[in-house]
């Protein structure tokens, strides 16, 4: 009878339910998620089973894009390619460590440098001027972008896809791929044609170790990370198909975001920063929901 009351007794103090905050100017609503097409997504398999998906960018390197296209679609990554560098705080790359393997048919060896467009193209932008550029902003399709006048061009920040080269005059087919895996190395824009954006399973690259040769690259095969396949998700069987979401910039709730992100607030933010780098504030990309 004793246990009964005191059950009683607590229920009659305990606090109500705590009420749903009240939803922000800078949430999305549903309607702002957009779905990423499907043969935009290129899923590499590594083989411990890991694997990450690349958001390939054709509007802003047609040219290169398209040569991945023609690679991906001969399974040419598929024998003999793997992550054969990891440097430090740079970069994870990969392709075929040896350079010696044949392109496939039709594969533009020597594309234009596709290193910058016209602009710009951009939807939103943020407050402060780019460290780099005269103005970083957002395009409606979520991408990053930075410019100057009537130029623009993808920035290296994390998670971003570029093609390896040699030197000038070369720039790169597309066979030979690296993903920013450290500080944003923006020195490199406007360098080197940027194709894409790793959108998941970046863990699987920046956790492997790193090279044991100069600028990264693995001294021995062994060390290297073999790549099995690379599959664009629109061949994938439906089951196993990945579905990606962008957050469209163009309304007023994308807004609101980039001075959330450039004035964090909250308990632990005392002082607002009063600015973001792009690198900082990268475009949210989503999983669809219930997947």
């Amino acid at each position: 009878m004793l246990n009964l009351l005191l059950a009683v007794a607590l229920a009659q103090v305990a606090p109500a339910s705590t009420p749903a905050a009240a939803p922000l100017p800078s949430d999305p609503l549903p309607a702002d998620w957009v779905a990423v097409p499907d043969d935009e997504l290129l899923v590499f398999t590594l083989a411990n089973g890991h694997s990450f998906t690349v958001r390939l960018a054709a509007k802003y390197a047609p040219a290169h894009v398209a040569n991945i296209r023609k690679l991906a679609a001969a399974r040419w990554w598929d024998v003999g390619t793997s992550v054969y560098r990891l440097q430090d705080n740079y970069v994870a790359q990969w392709g075929d460590a040896t350079e010696k393997k044949p392109l496939v048919a039709g594969v533009v060896e020597a594309p234009p440098a596709e290193y910058s467009h016209a602009g710009p193209t951009t939807v939103a932008r943020l407050s402060q001027r780019d460290p780099y550029a005269e103005w970083a902003g957002y395009s409606r399709d979520g991408w990053p972008l930075a410019g100057n006048g009537a130029t623009e061009w993808l920035p290296h920040c994390y998670g971003m896809v570029g093609v390896a080269r040699d030197l000038a005059p070369s720039t790169g087919s597309g066979a030979e791929l690296y993903t920013v895996i450290g500080h944003s190395p923006r020195a490199l824009d406007r360098n080197i044609a940027v194709v894409g954006r790793v959108i998941d399973g970046i863990e699987w690259l920046s956790s492997l170790p790193r090279g044991t040769g100069d600028l990264g690259f693995y001294k021995t095969e062994g060390e290297r990370s073999p790549i099995v396949s690379a599959r664009f998700a629109s061949e994938l069987p439906a089951a196993t198909r990945p579905h990606f979401e962008y957050r469209a910039a163009d309304n007023a709730r994308f807004v609101a975001w980039i001075g959330s992100r450039e004035n964090r607030a909250g308990p632990f933010f005392t002082v607002p920063a009063g600015g973001a780098d792009i690198c900082a504030a990268l475009p949210p990309v989503r999983r669809r929901p219930n997947e």
